[in-house]
């Protein structure tokens, strides 16, 4: 059974639902990341194994083992990595990225760079907003807003969702990381960003990338559009399309998980409105805050 090296240096969060660790080593005198990748065994969801969804276990050995995104504009590796593949799963070695605390409108740009980039293979990500909304739909849709004061708002957006991922789907279909958020944006060189966890890599609509880092970022999305538009390819899409495709992003993600939050504490004992400043559900509640104005555009 494969178990980490004495020594190696556990690192908080790691990457997808496949992923049974990361830590930090040092190979001859390069510090590295060692991920650990398990393989799907009977009984798991279908999603781990098949090459289109945003979940698919290989992903990230295949983004490695290619070389895919080393030299992207705009977003790239951080270099060339190692995978070691065995029957329990795969072991991926990759350079360690120092966090150069990048400003989020230089992110915003260079991930408008990164959409002009051409990666094609057969594991790319596709409709991951889809699927994910497809997830809570499973497990009762957004039942748990339903018993607060976003219930109205909550249900309209609800209804809406259809009519609005088909509208993603005609935007212009990008490269886009698929978890951008500022501790995977983390590296710096020349003019471009160094990113981690590649695991969600595919193509998806114009301004998906961008909406869902601005859920992070300290900058509201306006200032976030207007930055990645200067690193956007001229006639590749229109500023309406970007706006569009990040503010559906970034509303129903946040919507989906404030949910996922809320629902984790409702089942225990007391009123639901006085779990509301739980500190595991009012973070998600706050992001929620600060996007009525996209909230208010989509209504």
């Amino acid at each position: 059974m494969w178990q980490p090296q004495p020594g190696w240096h556990a690192l908080p969060g790691g990457g997808g639902p496949s992923t049974l660790g990361a830590w930090r080593a040092v190979v001859g005198e390069q510090a590295v990341v060692v991920k650990r990748i398990a393989a799907p065994q009977p009984g798991d969801p279908g999603e781990l194994s098949d090459p289109h969804h945003f979940a698919y276990w290989r992903r990230e050995a295949e983004v490695v083992g290619s070389g895919l995104v080393e030299a992207t504009p705009g977003l790239r590796a951080g270099g060339p990595g190692a995978v070691d593949e065995d029957d329990e799963g795969i072991t991926l070695i990759q350079p360690w990225i120092e966090d150069a605390a990048n400003n989020g409108l230089a992110i915003a740009r260079c991930l408008g760079r990164f959409a002009a980039a051409r990666i094609e293979t057969p594991w790319l990500a596709r409709d991951q907003l889809r699927d994910r909304m497809g997830r809570v739909e499973r497990n009762g849709g957004w039942r748990t807003l339903g018993r607060t004061t976003l219930a109205d708002i909550a249900d309209r957006l609800w209804s809406r969702r259809i009519g609005l991922m088909d509208r993603l789907d005609a935007l212009p279909q990008v490269p886009q990381h698929g978890d951008a958020t500022p501790a995977n944006l983390r590296g710096r060189e020349d003019d471009d960003v160094l990113a981690i966890d590649w695991g969600s890599l595919g193509t998806g609509p114009v301004g998906a990338d961008l909406g869902y880092f601005a859920l992070s970022a300290r900058e509201q999305l306006t200032p976030l559009v207007e930055a990645h538009l200067l690193g956007l390819p001229a006639g590749l899409a229109t500023r309406v399309e970007v706006e569009l495709g990040a503010r559906v992003t970034a509303v129903y993600t946040a919507f989906n998980r404030a949910e996922w939050a809320l629902a984790r504490v409702a089942v225990g004992e007391g009123p639901l409105v006085a779990k509301l400043r739980h500190p595991s559900v009012a973070p998600y509640l706050r992001s929620l805050q600060r996007l009525v104005p996209e909230i208010e555009a989509l209504l």
